[in-house]
């Protein structure tokens, strides 16, 4: 998969070399969402700033809704640094939310695939028909026009 570059200049603007235009986080979010890879380079030296663009996007997301990282989460994290297990646990992170993802999206899958080949569907199609007679039925037995159009109906 190709990574799309990105130019941060010292105006603190984000450009985006394949479209040719300027960019906001936002919009460098949507593209990581839509499955692009992005690199963030200084435009001046070339130094890559993926991960402080990265951070910056989480820590608005944080801020804008529903977090994801508690306080209490942030401070284990926080007592990982400098430890000597802080190389394991980032290694360990990484894995476990790509086999959450990975998981996530079987489970997605097996669930569109039940969907569209659910035997129940069809028996629920049947239930329905069925009580929709018997309700035709039962009511038309008090309702004499009700039964003259049955009537007419089987006529024809």
């Amino acid at each position: 998969m190709s990574v799309r570059v990105i130019r941060k200049y010292a105006n603190r603007r984000l450009y985006d070399s394949q479209e040719s235009r300027h960019i906001t986080l936002d919009e460098v979010r949507r593209l990581i969402v839509a499955g692009e890879r992005v690199r963030v380079e200084d435009a001046k030296s070339g130094e890559d700033l993926t991960r402080s663009i990265l951070l910056q996007i989480i820590m608005e997301r944080e801020e804008a809704g529903r977090p994801i990282l508690s306080a209490e989460l942030l401070e284990q994290l926080i007592r990982f640094y400098g430890g000597a297990m802080q190389d394991f646990l980032g290694a360990y992170l990484e894995r476990s939310v790509s086999a959450f993802v990975a998981n996530q999206e079987n489970l997605q899958q097996q669930l569109l695939h039940l969907a569209r080949e659910n035997p129940m569907a069809e028996l629920a199609k049947k239930n329905l028909s069925l009580w929709t007679d018997l309700h035709e039925n039962i009511f038309s037995a008090w309702n004499p026009a009700a039964q003259k159009q049955k009537k007419k109906k089987e006529d024809e």
